[in-house]
């Protein structure tokens, strides 16, 4: 146990015993719940990527400036992760998250009937600082699950929050076609608000595990990533990986409406439908997890994203070698992300929460200056400059990891080595 835990204020008490009976100690009734609200509730961090030429032309701001408002929608997430997520410790977690949604409701109408670009980027800021619901019940259903299905049940919500991620995309550009892009924003507002109601009735009572003032809260988070070196080596691998995704998701609708495409609406929907493919492989991903095998795994995802962007890169003229390389990105990303995410439970079982707190804040970090240098280099240099920046996030984390082994200690030895 860290000097961290020992200070939790949770002392006595008991993470909460497994629930059910089949064969992950969780009802597929609850694990299907959990990963659909996790797949609406991210969703709202994407809902604006395909809209970006759109709104561009609606606000009279330009491509660089459009792309911004991906980037302040991940600045608060990682806010949330920050500030909010680690409340899930202190917290009755059922409560919190009725509570977050029910913000997350009144941003999106805000977004959604904004006239100015400045008040969509504040209500933007403010919907992804509470989306971070999704955060609060991956490591929910870590704690429901017993140890040796863990990264199964994991998996299995990951995949609906990483599916949640492609078909918002999918989502928005068939909305926006129809209807146009207030109704994508005030539709998940009404979303939203059905789901704050259906959490607040159907999950199970999740009490705190911890005590501890809301000050110190923060503080032990900030802590943990000092203590549990795994934690940072995670967050950095994860950092680059979803740098890369971004980069190339909120640029790639310019690319499909631009010279050589001329994409629809429908068009990019297509696409974006076509790149939630690499969400099949989030189940496969957990069981790898459970056997041991993170580590080679991890790596074997770094080298398949720097394949991705080879493959998007030099194709880039044909879209079934644009397509590949996103659904080959996709799945590198997502098995990073549940390996990741099955070492840091392993650390501290009592502050969950707060861990993935830590986890996430630094790679949405990663995520928000990869969609922003993402749509620097591709207005300055265009897509093949995009597809370099992507491969070289891709081979710095691959660098770092075969680092890995001599970075182990005696006190925290598994980084997911096999």
């Amino acid at each position: 146990m860290t000097p961290t835990s020992r200070n939790s204020g949770a002392a006595g008490r008991a993470a909460p015993p497994p629930v059910g009976r089949g064969g992950t100690g969780v009802p597929g009734w609850l694990v299907l719940l959990l990963a659909v609200s996790t797949g609406l509730t991210v969703a709202n961090l994407y809902y604006a990527q395909p809209l970006l030429p759109q709104l561009g032309a609606v606000f009279h701001i330009s491509e660089a400036t459009a792309g911004a408002l991906i980037t302040v929608t991940q600045i608060g997430y990682v806010i949330g992760m920050l500030f909010l997520v680690p409340l899930g410790d202190r917290i009755e977690k059922r409560r919190l998250i009725a509570i977050l949604l029910s913000v997350t409701t009144v941003a999106l109408v805000v977004a959604g009937l904004a006239t100015d670009f400045s008040v969509l980027l504040a209500a933007s800021l403010f919907s992804g600082a509470t989306s971070v619901v999704a955060q609060i019940m991956v490591p929910m259903a870590a704690s429901l699950a017993p140890d040796e299905s863990r990264g199964r049940v994991v998996g299995r919500v990951m995949s609906g929050l990483l599916t949640g991620i492609l078909l918002s995309r999918t989502v928005s550009s068939l909305v926006s076609d129809v209807a146009g892009w207030r109704a994508v924003y005030l539709g998940s507002a009404v979303l939203m608000a059905v789901l704050a109601v259906v959490l607040s009735r159907a999950l199970p009572g999740h009490a705190a595990t911890t005590d501890l003032p809301y000050r110190q809260v923060l503080r032990s988070t900030a802590g943990f990533v000092r203590t549990h070196p795994t934690l940072l080596r995670r967050g950095v691998y994860q950092a680059a990986m979803f740098g890369a995704f971004s980069a190339f998701w909120t640029t790639i609708s310019f690319v499909l409406t631009g010279p050589g495409y001329y994409y629809s609406a429908v068009g990019i929907a297509v696409f974006a439908l076509v790149g939630a493919v690499g969400a099949a492989i989030a189940p496969l991903a957990g069981t790898w997890a459970d056997q041991g095998r993170t580590r080679v795994v991890s790596g074997g995802a770094f080298a398949v994203a720097g394949l991705s962007f080879a493959v998007a890169g030099f194709g880039q003229h044909k879209v079934i070698f644009l397509a590949l390389g996103a659904i080959l990105l996709d799945m590198a990303v997502q098995t990073s992300l549940i390996t990741g995410q099955h070492t840091i439970y392993k650390l501290d079982p009592q502050a969950r929460a707060r861990i993935n707190s830590a986890f996430i804040a630094i790679f949405f970090t990663g995520g928000a200056i990869g969609s922003q240098v993402g749509s620097l280099a591709y207005r300055d240099a265009g897509w093949s400059a995009l597809c370099l920046f992507g491969g070289l996030l891709s081979v710095a984390a691959l660098l770092y990891w075969l680092t890995e082994r001599r970075a182990l200690t005696a006190r925290e030895p598994d980084l997911g080595n096999a």
